[in-house]
Formats: C-alpha cells, sequence, structure tokens
C-alpha cells in the first residue's frame, strides 16, 4: 500500500482537547485532489493506522488540514497525535479515499456533533462556492469545546451556520423535531459525530418516514461490542479450499495473518470497508457500520476485521 511523506507544518489548539494538524508534502509537489466528504489514512508508530477526515476547502492541493480529538477512551492514536506529533513532525499518509461523498440535492441539512464538524466542514466549503441552499448545525457541549468557531464565523458560508451548546440557553439547543419537519423532500441529510449523536438524528429521521437515500452518515469508529459470547468458527478459501480455524477473541485477518493470508485493512474496527471481503457461503454475523442494512442482509460480503459468524463455516472468494 503506497503512502504519501508528509510534515506537520502547523499545529493548532482548536478547542479544548482539539487540535489540527496542517500536513504538507515533504518534497513539495502537490498533494492528491479531494472532495467533500475524504479522509486519510494516518500511519503512526507501531503500525497503527487512523482515519481522519480532510476538513480543509476541497480544491487545496497545497495542504491537507484534520482535526484531531483527544479521546482518553481510544485505542492509542489521538493521544499519539496530541502528545507525540508536532510542528515539524513527519508521517506518512494515505490518499483520501471517500465513503461520504456530497449527492446531487435541491437542499442539504448538516448536522455535526463535537469533532464531527471535520468533513462537514468541507461541505459546507463545496456547498458555499456552488451557491447551493444549504444549513449546517453544530453541536457540541461548550463554546471552549467547539473547534473551528473563529474559521466558521469568518467563512464564506458563516450565514449557513449555527452553533447549539449543550450548557446555553433552552432556546439556542437543537430543534431535530423542527429541523427535519420543514426540511422537505428534496433534502439530503448528512451527519457525523459520536455514535449517540447520529444514533438520535437517524432514529428521529427513519422516525418521520425519511428513506435511506436521503440519509448519510459517517462514523468516527464502531461503539464497543460485547464480545463474551463469541464462539470459534472456520473459514474456508475458496481459491484453494484451505480451512482456517477462527478462535473465539480472534479476528477473521488475524486468523489468516497467521497463516499467511494477508488482507488489507484500515480501522479494524468495520467502518472504512477497506477490507471487504465476498461471502460465497455461510451467514456472516456482521459488526460493522460501513455496510447498509440491505447490503448486510444479502449475506455475501462482510468485514473481516470485526465481523464474525452465525454458521460453523464461512467460504470466503480469497
Amino acid at each position: 500500500m503506497s503512502t504519501i511523506a508528509v510534515r506537520v507544518a502547523r499545529k493548532l489548539r482548536e478547542a479544548e482537547d482539539i487540535c489540527s494538524y496542517e500536513l504538507v508534502r515533504e518534497d513539495g509537489a502537490p498533494l492528491p485532489p479531494f472532495e467533500a466528504g475524504a479522509h486519510i489514512d494516518v500511519h503512526l508508530d507501531d503500525g497503527v493506522v487512523r482515519q481522519y477526515s480532510l476538513c480543509n476547502a476541497p480544491g487545496e492541493t497545497h495542504r491537507y488540514q484534520i482535526g484531531v480529538l483527544r479521546d482518553g477512551a481510544s485505542r492509542g492514536g489521538s493521544l499519539a497525535m496530541h502528545e507525540r506529533i508536532e510542528e515539524g513532525s513527519r508521517l506518512r499518509i494515505g490518499a483520501p479515499k471517500n465513503h461520504f461523498p456530497l449527492a446531487e440535492a435541491e437542499r442539504s441539512l448538516l448536522l455535526a456533533g463535537g469533532i464531527g464538524v471535520t468533513p462537514l466542514l468541507a461541505m459546507a466549503e463545496t456547498l458555499a462556492r456552488r451557491g447551493a441552499a444549504f444549513e449546517l448545525h453544530y453541536c457540541a457541549r461548550s463554546p471552549q469545546r467547539a473547534a473551528f468557531r473563529e474559521r466558521i464565523r469568518a467563512s464564506a458560508f458563516a450565514a449557513h451556520a449555527h452553533f447549539h451548546y449543550d450548557s446555553g440557553e433552552a432556546a439556542q439547543k437543537l430543534d431535530l423535531a423542527g429541523l427535519l419537519e420543514a426540511a422537505g423532500a428534496a433534502t439530503q441529510l448528512y451527519v457525523c459525530g459520536p455514535q449517540g449523536f447520529i444514533d438520535h438524528v437517524l432514529g428521529a429521521a427513519r422516525a418521520m418516514g425519511w428513506p435511506a437515500a436521503r440519509l448519510h452518515v459517517e462514523y468516527f469508529g464502531n461503539a464497543a461490542l460485547e464480545t463474551g459470547g463469541d464462539r470459534p468458527f472456520e473459514v474456508k478459501l475458496a481459491s484453494s479450499g484451505k480451512v482456517v480455524s477462527v478462535a473465539a477473541g480472534q479476528s477473521v485477518i488475524e486468523a489468516l495473518a497467521q497463516q499467511g493470508v494477508e488482507i488489507a485493512y484500515s480501522c479494524g474496527e468495520g467502518v472504512c470497508g477497506t477490507c471487504l471481503t465476498r461471502v460465497l457461503d455461510g451467514v456472516p454475523e456482521h459488526r460493522d457500520l460501513y455496510l447498509t442494512e440491505e447490503e448486510q442482509a444479502a449475506n455475501d460480503q462482510f468485514t473481516p476485521c470485526c465481523s464474525r459468524a452465525r454458521t460453523p463455516l464461512l467460504v470466503l472468494d480469497l
């Protein structure tokens, strides 16, 4: 997997526990172009790879900007970024990928929870440049925890942006039901943020009859799963007929790697879709956040980084 050598040209404290990082190429060449909603893989020490949304304006190829929340419950990526990565630090990144693109729409509704504002900033930049109809609603615990406030206030989309704080008066809090009711059938909804925020927004939209085609979501991480009841199972490689046992507490990717079979993966949480693999026989136990409910129900593909099996054997297209 090819990567790009970059340098941290600037690190800024954007809010309490949130820093932004401006990345430029080591060789001074332009970075690959990207569209709103894209993210990059950032390769840290010890093989750790984390995904961060690009939040600068699409069209900029002289730099990438990402925002990182310091999360004490993380698996190490955010702590490494905050504690070890400074201006001048050198990193390797992957080319932009986009699982959260803007759709053509008469109107767009962008709903951000906390650090989930990052991909929506790039969307707001794009929509403002197009002269499109949209609103950005940014929810945070307090003004001190709302990153990029000054950038938003000074931006071309400032008139489209609305801030909502848990610590503020009731009148300024997000009226989700009212927004959804007034949105109209031509509106596309985009949501990103903590799991609870996403669940709240999508649950309200679905209850009001919003079809899945108008709901777009970006997850930053998969919720912790109860794995105490996991059972072993086997996977069979269709190309060779080789059967590999997957122990309880072991991922399919780990079991295959022990047998010399490598599957490209990135997030390890079923969020990015990098490791998506076709299933030829058997029924997966889906634990990802990448596939839609309809795609999961088809049971013809799964994410071996986190998903398991409901049947004793899965036959994989490997």
